[in-house]
């Protein structure tokens, strides 16, 4: 694949650095090592600007083209933080901190993002600004929203916003994306059901919320099969049920928690109401109460049309036509650069990461190979976007 050649140079010294913060994990905001080791390189590698503690912990740099005319400003993304997972990889730079593993790639992300600022800060062939955006706390934390609610895209005045993820399962240097959602909306609710406790010999005379739970569970499956448009997506998940501490006792309380996946906001929005419903009813109905505390947590990646075509033209480039999926299958899992589409036009793309373990598994690793391909990406998509010679 016609990689830029700097990066098959700088392949070693790249993977060094991943692997460096592939054995520091740190989760969500708390990720001061890995911003210093950031904010570190950027200094060295000469950026124009590099700004730290934006979105609490998130480490910005400015990199100004050898013109700046067009006025043009581009923001390039990658993630921080790390998971709560114990690795169980047996690699000689596994993790270093137990119970901590970037389990889902973020450290090539970051390392990627690093070798691509290395090189545009050398070159400069563009006509206009690249900012390159360190995240923290994309994992559940929301820390892209946090970023942009402080300011960030006005502040650095970005105009188009960039994201890219590893993906598993995606052959070696293959590119997969699509406009318009791309990743889904990840909402959580907790239902606390009251019922009425008493003597596990004595049903009769109680009133019992580990039935009601039951019955509900059961009830919330129906919104997918029987309320969604068949042809939308919807996912409902109990994932978490608590109730009781002996075996003779049926207890006064029962909790369970979940998750809900969807593609738009009308069928966030149904969802919703479908599931407040069913718990309420469903609970009146067995002689409880129950109530649900419903969160919106990260909004649906939406890929911008104009933008997605773009990235894709670069992604051809890089590593061919043929290699580039335009449109592929969207995927319940969540992603808090939403937050960046939502402030920006811009666009998220997957980079084949070949086949491994899948992302967030104890025996995931990200796959060095793709490091070359996925520093062209961005650095492509800056001179292309910003060319020198207007």
């Amino acid at each position: 694949m016609p990689i830029i050649n700097r990066f098959a140079e700088l392949h070693d010294e790249i993977t060094q650095w991943r692997r460096e913060l592939h054995q520091n994990p740190e989760l969500l905001f708390d990720v001061e090592e890995t911003a210093s080791f950031v904010a570190d390189k950027l200094k060295a590698f000469g950026l124009d600007e590099v700004v730290t503690g934006i979105g609490r912990t998130g480490v910005v740099g400015v990199i100004k083209g050898r013109n700046t005319g067009s006025g043009r400003v581009i923001g390039l993304r990658a993630d921080m933080d790390a998971l709560p997972i114990h690795e169980d990889t047996g690699l000689e730079y596994a993790s270093k901190v137990d119970g901590k593993m970037h389990a889902c790639g973020h450290d090539g992300h970051t390392a990627m993002l690093l070798g691509a600022a290395k090189y545009l800060s050398e070159t400069r062939n563009f006509d206009g600004s690249a900012v390159v955006i360190f995240q923290p706390a994309e994992e559940g934390g929301g820390g892209g929203r946090e970023m942009v609610e402080e300011g960030m895209m006005d502040r650095f005045g970005i105009q188009e916003v960039y994201g890219l993820h590893n993906w598993p399962g995606v052959p070696v240097g293959d590119f997969a994306t699509r406009p318009g959602a791309l990743m889904a909306a990840t909402d959580l609710f907790s239902i606390e059901i009251t019922g009425s406790g008493g003597h596990a010999a004595k049903p009769h005379e109680t009133i019992d919320p580990i039935v009601v739970g039951s019955h509900i569970v059961l009830a919330l499956q129906s919104i997918a099969s029987r309320n969604i448009d068949p042809v939308e997506s919807v996912v409902v998940s109990v994932t978490t049920c608590n109730a009781g501490t002996a075996f003779n006792v049926i207890p006064e309380k029962a909790k369970l928690t979940g998750t809900v996946r969807t593609l738009s906001e009308a069928v966030r929005d149904q969802t919703q109401t479908r599931i407040q419903e069913i718990v309420e009813y469903t609970a009146k109905a067995l002689g409880a109460t129950a109530k649900v505390d419903y969160q919106r947590n990260y909004p649906v990646v939406v890929n911008h049309e104009k933008e997605t075509a773009f990235a894709a033209d670069i992604a051809s480039e890089i590593s061919g036509e043929q290699r580039v999926n335009t449109n592929a299958n969207p995927t319940m899992g969540g992603e808090d650069f939403a937050y960046m589409l939502n402030a920006r036009p811009g666009s998220f793309i997957f980079l084949g990461n070949g086949d491994t373990a899948p992302v967030h598994h104890p025996k995931y690793n990200f796959n060095d190979e793709i490091i070359p391909v996925g520093c062209s990406y961005w650095a492509r998509l800056v001179e292309t976007a910003m060319p020198a010679n207007r």
